[in-house]
């Protein structure tokens, strides 16, 4: 059985990055990647500086050939369906490569995005359905368009909107409603609310044109924005003592990435608020830096 330095789970933004710098830093890396990004459905990236609206697909394969220069850094395409801690190591299994034990642990794991159970969403999700205004906002200034959710989030979710397009209808489908005084903000801006439960959605292609509605209405809608709920996509947290914080992301001091549990890190979507690209990959970075100053001093170094 292999050990590294460092093993990172999860091959997106963030754990490229952190096994990047720790190539570079001359530190041996296995990066375990089950292939499922976040953004699977999306064509585009957005918000990240010079690689604006750039495949995802092409992001990490550029990133893994740009890896493939450093000798120490070791990518498996593989699930690691188990972690645990033996003595001042780590030890993984993955689904089909085995086992592996290394000095740190680094989980990029992500999270995933709950769908609204409508008819037809797999057609339009990540083309003209979405879950992020500043992904993909833009590209749908000024049409009409449709705000997917309930209680205070929903609510507040549509008059963030406003930002892109003038013209906004919260759908609630029977979920609850805000409160009095949210309410009466959506009318003062302007934003229908419809509470009918919705029957499905259609368009051409990818393209959403109409929200039809179980009581026969049709809302002529051009994108919908959904916002219900994330859940982490891995449960390795749970086995090495990673506690989970108040909006579901999983505890990680800033900018260390370091956690409660000794030799652990998180990086990514799994435990920052501010879930971008740019910003995993930079979370990345923080935690390869953290990581190597840990090894360092281990080794007598510092």
């Amino acid at each position: 059985m292999q050990t590294y330095d460092v093993i990172v789970v999860g091959g997106g933004a963030a754990g490229l990055s952190a096994a990047l710098l720790l190539g570079r830093s001359r530190r041996s890396v296995l990066v375990c990647d089950a292939g499922k990004p976040r953004n699977w459905a999306s064509s585009a990236l957005h918000g990240f500086i010079s690689r604006e609206g750039m495949h995802p697909a092409d992001l990490l394969t550029t990133t893994r050939r740009e890896l493939q220069r450093y000798p120490t850094v070791k990518l498996v395409g593989d699930t690691v369906v188990d972690a645990s801690r033996q003595g001042d190591r780590f030890q993984v299994t993955m689904a089909t490569n085995g086992r592996a034990t290394g000095r740190k642990l680094l989980l990029a794991t992500g999270i995933a995005d709950e769908l609204p159970a409508l008819g037809g969403i797999e057609t339009f999700y990540g083309k003209t359905v979405h879950h992020c205004p500043y992904c993909d906002g833009w590209e749908h200034r000024d049409e009409p368009i449709a705000v997917y959710g309930g209680r205070e989030k929903g609510a507040k979710f549509a008059l963030m909107m406003k930002q892109w397009s003038a013209d906004v209808v919260l759908c609630t489908d029977g979920l609850p409603l805000p409160s009095a005084e949210t309410r009466a903000q959506l009318k003062a801006n302007g934003i229908p609310v419809r509470r009918a439960k919705i029957e499905r959605l259609e368009g051409t292609g990818h393209q959403l044109e109409r929200i039809v509605f179980a009581d026969g209405e049709v809302l002529p809608r051009r994108a919908l924005f959904f916002t219900i709920g994330q859940f982490q996509r891995s449960s390795l947290f749970q086995r090495l003592g990673v506690t989970v914080g108040a909006k579901g992301g999983l505890n990680a001091r800033w900018p260390s990435c370091c956690t409660e549990a000794e030799g652990v890190y998180v990086a990514g979507d799994a435990s920052r608020d501010v879930q971008l690209l740019i910003v995993a990959a930079a979370e990345g970075a923080c935690a390869a830096l953290a990581i190597n100053k840990a090894l360092i001093a281990e080794d007598g170094l510092g």
